[in-house]
């Protein structure tokens, strides 16, 4: 395990701007962005340790999908589309709950097996000669990596494992897949493009002006690097000395955690998945927070932090002030994440001029780039012919 790593250099200085201006305010490409990044990719919809008995289950939407994801009869985890067939309807409505014998429709009674097989039909008479063995719910292509649930709506590509494959030995002593919730879900929502989100999480440049809290919890020894087109890892590993007050307390009262090696006693370690996943390992938990578009000029975050059991006093004050210095670096971007987006708006703007040190912003929007080949067009198509501009950009290739 590295404590420091080698970052990606953008060789070519004609190369260093980045997605043009009207990326990030144009419909039709969030609408194209929902098909090929949002249905097509991995997202997660949470931790098996959420849904630990029979009957249990989690929801999840993304740009116009939900999901359903129940634990079965024969403790099998599966994800479905949470769509009645009959009309569409959701068929459970919160966020997570318990379906004790079956999941019922709330519009019209239909009900499903656990397994999500079409159990009944009220009245199925007055619907003729329907074939009720073709009307389960309709699944969801799932995998369960270390713990994590994750779902693709559509499409093809490679799995999470592979995906994740080069950091699989980093994650394995935390013990993720045993871990359990230690806080609530969070979500909020606010009018950016989502990509804007994407832009500041996506380097450490900023981290010494714009959070202080982690400048002086490890600043000295964070680097980036880009692992794949899908991946991204960044590694910061303690300063020896800290000024901040819950700094300071966090670095002294985290006691040591026995499964951990030496290299990650002290450090925090984040891993970007393709298109708008980050997974965070810290010694003493680790969490997920994800990114979302809602409309062109509105997105969404959300997240939630796990752990192993450990009833020490120094564990739980360490893990709240872990938490305190996430919320303040959250607080931090959030702002950074609103001046972005407005100075693209602006008619000064002219392009991103990406350092050296922004290599995972370069490196992500190439991978965008890649994918949906319009967005790298400096000029937006004409209205109504971006979707047969990027479709006759890709047949080029």
């Amino acid at each position: 395990m590295r404590s420091n790593v080698a970052l990606k250099v953008i060789s070519n200085d004609s190369e260093r701007g980045g997605l043009p201006s009207w990326a990030y305010e144009n419909d039709e490409l969030t609408e194209l962005e929902k098909e090929y990044i949002f249905r097509r990719n991995w997202t997660v919809v949470g931790h098996v340790s959420e849904i630990p008995t029979p009957g249990d289950f989690m929801t999840h939407d993304v740009v116009d999908e939900r999901c359903l994801t129940i634990r079965g009869n024969d403790n099998v985890i599966r994800s479905f589309h949470n769509l009645c067939r009959h009309r569409g309807s959701r068929v459970v409505a919160t966020e997570r709950g318990q379906c004790r014998h079956a999941i019922t429709c709330p519009f019209h009674g239909w009900s499903y097996k656990l397994d999500g097989a079409l159990r009944s039909i009220p009245r199925a008479e007055t619907f003729g000669d329907i074939d009720q063995s073709q009307l389960g719910l309709k699944p969801v292509d799932q995998e369960i990596w270390m713990g994590f649930v994750f779902v693709r709506f559509k499409g093809e590509g490679p799995s999470i494992a592979e995906i994740m494959k080069p950091v699989e030995a980093e994650f394995e002593p935390y013990r993720v897949a045993d871990m359990e919730p230690i806080s609530d879900t969070w979500r909020f929502e606010f009018d950016v493009n989502w990509k804007a989100m994407a832009d500041v999480d996506n380097e450490g440049y900023h981290v010494p002006i714009a959070h202080p809290g982690l400048q002086d919890l490890y600043g000295a020894g964070y680097a980036d690097e880009t692992l794949s087109p899908d991946l991204s890892r960044s590694f910061g590993q303690f300063n020896d000395t800290h000024k901040d007050w819950g700094v300071r307390h966090y670095a002294k009262i985290l006691p040591k955690m026995d499964h951990l090696p030496e290299s990650n006693q002290r450090a925090w370690v984040y891993f970007g998945v393709y298109p708008a996943t980050v997974i965070a390992l810290y010694p003493d938990q680790v969490n997920f927070y994800d990114f979302q578009p809602i409309t062109t000029r509105r997105g969404a975050m959300r997240g939630r932090n796990y752990g192993l059991p450990d009833t020490r006093r120094e564990t739980k004050l360490a893990r709240y002030l872990s938490q305190r210095i996430d919320r303040f670096t959250t607080d931090e971007d959030v702002q950074l994440i609103k001046w972005s987006w407005e100075g693209m708006r602006s008619s000064a703007f002219d392009d991103l001029i990406l350092s050296d040190l922004e290599g995972n912003v370069r490196a992500y929007h190439d991978t965008l780039r890649d994918r949906l080949p319009v967005i790298g067009l400096r000029e937006a198509p004409a209205p109504g012919t971006l979707a047969a501009v990027n479709a006759q950009l890709l047949a080029q290739r």
